[in-house]
This record gives structure tokens, C-alpha cells and sequence, in this order.
């Protein structure tokens, strides 16, 4: 745990008691502040509570004593209005910060130049972030990973130097932590996503660029520039004299590194070296992840780290579940799990790297749908469509064979059946839904683990090695 010093003889309310914010509750009151929780859910409160904390409806007390709220990131700060806690909090002068917030504030009094990689962007955030942090445990850093991709910032252990906190961020937690300021910051990607927390794609957009734009002096900001938006990022943090590394999968790059011929390059000065090799790395299949893998190795390179070491990481590196994860082969059938593809965009990267694809998708659907993926449907050799979207996305295959399954266990089946009786030589069953889970399921995880589990459970099915 790291105990929050800052607000020592203070009170902090803390709203939204799930795991960040319990976690918030115990680091505050380790460090010397007094602590009233609250949250809209009666049961989170009584957690707080048997815990030991001061709770309190926020409605109803005075604003005056708090010397700040503490959000959790799950809470609506702006969009599509604030919270009934944030404006309490505006109207008493009150200063609305969240967890990882709390976590730069005690790095700055204690151990400013210990090293601080933060990640974000529409996709990749999670395999990037474990990623850096597989590599920095290669090197022999005493790594700390958390943030939005599990363990709250707060339960990991205090900066010092020797030690690495590699931090996944959501624009959630940016719009947080208004002295946000890493070592290494990393913009993977912007597209299309959370618009109701956000309002609109440019103030997405915006809250994504605070992130590489607070990198501290001497620091990194590591962009990628394969879509517009990142690209002027790129150049605006130029402008305002940041130390930018580009990272591009689709062009050459006339300095920064880039992806070509499976190999990452690094491009200055008019001459280009090979930094890494990424063929043949299963965890790291497709174009998206060679983005997270050039990333990762600019965080690396960065950092310090050796060429050497850099291409043992990569290698060695395991992948994440629900993220392009090979759960099972049966004969020329391989069953990949990539239940964290919640969106078209995500899920594009999925379609993009196999040739003959089996897809199980549907869920709850986005604004969009899949019509971005038309491109392609000529990979797919048939769709098994679940959930609440399965009409909607028969109207979009048209002509791309696809049943109506409904649910997962039926859509795992008869792909199974009919992959193996297609005779193709590297048949994919595929799990990529491009929708949320909360149709059928409470979220992402708990899908994919059904998914591993109906394909470990057919007969014949052996792991993938």
C-alpha cells in the first residue's frame, strides 16, 4: 500500500467504495487523513464501514471540512452530467481528484525521478501495459503494474528509485489526475469510444493528450501517429519542445520507430537500426500488436534497457487473457479468445490477422455497429451471432454465411463443428464480439472464461504450446 502523506490532519471524502476507492480509503487513512466514504450503492457503504471508516450520505453534511473528493473513475465527472458529489463538491470549492491523482503527489514528495511509465488510447492500453511491465521485470526492475487494468494504483507499493510503476490509464482517470506527470507517458491510438462519458470525440481526443502532453521535464511521450488525431498530438508536443518518440505500423518513419517486415525499426538522423524481431511471437499476432509491441519498446529503449534484453522479453512474453488468446487447437482448428474486442475497432484488429475465420460476435452493441468492418468479411468463412445485436449485425453481413446462435455455448459449438469440417489447413474459431458483454454477462472477463471454458470442454482439444 502506499499511505497518502499529503492530505495528512485533513478529511477526504472518498465516493464510489469499489476496489479503487476502498483502496483510496486505506492509503488516506495510513497517511494521516481522516476519511468519510460514501457511494449510492448501501452495500458498498456497509463494506466501507466494516472496514472501520466514517461514512456518510454527502448530501447531507457540510462541504466546508473537506479538503478534497476523492472520485472514483466509474463516477461521471462531466458527461452526461456530473454527478450529484461533483457539483456538491463545485459549489463548496472543493477539488475533485481520483486515486492515481493521489499516487503522483506522494511520488513528487518522496521519490520524483523514480521511473513512472503511464499508458492509454482507445485500444491496446491492457497488452501494452503488461507488456512494459514483463519487460521491465526482464531487466530486473522491482515493477509495480496497475491502474485500470486491475490492482488500484494505491495497493501497489510506494515509488522509489530501482522501482517502476507501470500504470494503465482510462480518459476516466486522466481527467482525475490533473498533476498527472510520468517519466514515460504512451498515447497508443484515439478512435471512437466512450462518447457518452466524454460528450464528443475531440474532448475524448483532448483528455487522451493531457496523458503524453504532462510527461516530466527530461520524459518521454511516445505517440502513435497512424491516425489523425495521434498525429497532431505528435506534432504539438513538438512544438512545445517535448522529447516525442512516433511509433508507426502502417509507414517508415523518417525518425522514431516503426514496424516493417515483422521487425521494429528505429529511424534517426537519416540512418535506421532493427531494435527487435516480432515474428513468430503468437502473443503478439497482427498489426495492433506490433503497435503495442513498438510502444513497449520505446518504453524500454527509453528506460535504458538493452536490445538484448528487449528481444528476450518480447519473446518470453505471454499475452493477456481475453486478448487474442489461444485457448485450444483441435486438429487444423485453433480457438482464439478475444473477448476484450468490445468495439468495431478492436475487433478489425482481430479479423486482420487470420484468413479463415469462424467468428462468434454480438453482445451488446456501440453506436456504429460493425458496418466498419465490411472490409473484412471475405475473411470470414461464417458468423455466430449472440446477444442483443445478433439482428442487427444479420443485416449488416448480407451475404456473409452467418447464423443466429444466441448464445454462446450454441455459437461455440457449431463453430467448432464447422471449422473442422471445412478442411481448411488453419481454420480460427474466433471470439471477437465488437460489443459489450452486459447483455449476457457482467463483464468482458466473464465471457472470455466461458468461452475458454465450452472449447476446453470439447473432446480432442489440447492446449496451444
Amino acid at each position: 500500500m502506499i499511505p497518502v502523506t499529503s492530505f495528512a490532519g485533513k478529511t477526504v471524502a472518498v465516493f464510489g467504495l469499489g476496489g479503487s476507492g476502498l483502496a483510496s480509503c486505506h492509503a488516506l487513512k495510513a497517511g494521516g487523513a481522516e476519511v468519510v466514504a460514501a457511494d449510492d450503492s448501501a452495500e458498498n457503504v456497509a463494506k466501507a464501514a466494516q472496514a472501520g471508516f466514517i461514512t456518510a450520505d454527502l448530501r447531507n453534511v457540510s462541504w466546508a471540512k473537506f479538503a478534497a473528493l476523492v472520485l472514483a473513475p466509474g463516477v461521471p465527472l462531466t458527461h452526461p452530467v456530473p454527478h450529484w458529489s461533483v457539483l456538491k463538491a463545485r459549489e463548496a470549492g472543493v477539488e475533485v481528484i481520483g486515486d492515481i491523482e493521489l499516487f503522483c503527489r506522494e511520488r513528487r514528495r518522496h521519490a520524483p525521478n523514480a521511473p513512472f511509465v503511464a499508458i492509454t488510447g482507445t485500444n491496446g492500453k491492457s497488452t501494452t501495459t503488461a507488456l512494459i511491465a514483463h519487460l521491465t521485470k526482464v531487466a530486473g526492475y522491482d515493477t509495480q503494474m496497475g491502474g485500470n487494468i486491475g490492482t488500484a494504483i494505491l495497493s501497489l507499493e510506494p515509488p522509489r528509485m530501482g522501482r517502476v510503476h507501470v500504470i494503465e490509464m482510462s480518459s476516466y482517470q486522466i481527467d482525475l489526475t490533473p498533476s498527472l506527470d510520468p517519466s514515460v507517458g504512451i498515447l497508443l491510438n484515439v478512435s471512437e469510444d466512450h462518447i457518452d462519458r466524454h460528450g464528443t470525440l475531440a474532448h475524448y481526443a483532448a483528455v487522451k493528450e493531457r496523458l503524453v502532453a504532462a510527461v516530466q521535464e527530461g520524459g518521454t511521450a511516445i505517440v502513435g501517429v497512424d491516425d489523425g488525431y495521434c498525429r497532431d498530438v505528435a506534432d504539438r508536443l513538438d512544438r512545445a519542445g517535448k522529447n516525442v518518440v512516433r511509433i508507426s505500423v502502417k509507414n517508415p518513419l523518417a525518425s522514431g520507430l516503426y514496424v516493417e517486415h515483422g521487425n521494429i525499426v528505429r529511424a534517426s538522423g537519416g540512418a535506421r537500426s532493427e531494435v527487435a524481431a516480432l515474428g513468430g511471437i503468437g502473443s503478439l499476432r497482427g498489426l495492433h500488436n506490433a503497435q503495442n509491441a513498438a510502444c513497449a519498446a520505446a518504453a524500454a529503449l527509453a528506460m535504458g534497457i538493452s536490445l538484448d534484453v528487449l528481444q528476450n522479453g518480447l519473446r518470453s512474453f505471454p499475452g493477456l487473457a481475453h486478448r487474442m488468446e489461444q485457448v485450444g487447437r483441435r486438429g487444423n482448428v485453433l480457438f482464439v479468445n478475444d473477448s476484450k474486442g468490445t468495439n468495431a475497432d478492436a475487433t478489425a484488429h482481430a479479423l486482420s490477422s487470420f484468413a479463415d475465420i469462424f467468428w462468434i460476435a454480438g453482445g451488446k452493441p456501440k453506436a456504429g455497429g460493425i458496418t466498419s468492418l465490411t472490409g473484412f468479411f471475405p475473411r470470414i468463412r461464417k458468423a455466430y451471432l449472440i446477444g442483443e445485436a445478433a439482428q442487427e449485425f444479420s443485416g449488416t453481413l448480407g451475404q456473409v454465411p452467418h447464423e443466429i446462435s444466441q448464445t454462446l455455448d450454441v455459437a461455440v459449438e457449431h463453430a467448432a463443428r464447422d471449422a473442422e469440417a471445412s478442411g481448411v489447413t488453419d481454420a480460427v474459431v474466433l471470439l471477437s464480439p465488437a460489443c459489450a458483454s452486459f447483455d449476457q454477462y457482467r463483464n468482458f472477463e466473464i465471457r472470455g472464461t466461458k468461452f475458454r471454458e465450452l472449447v476446453q470442454a470439447l473432446p480432442g482439444v489440447k492446449p496451444v504450446v
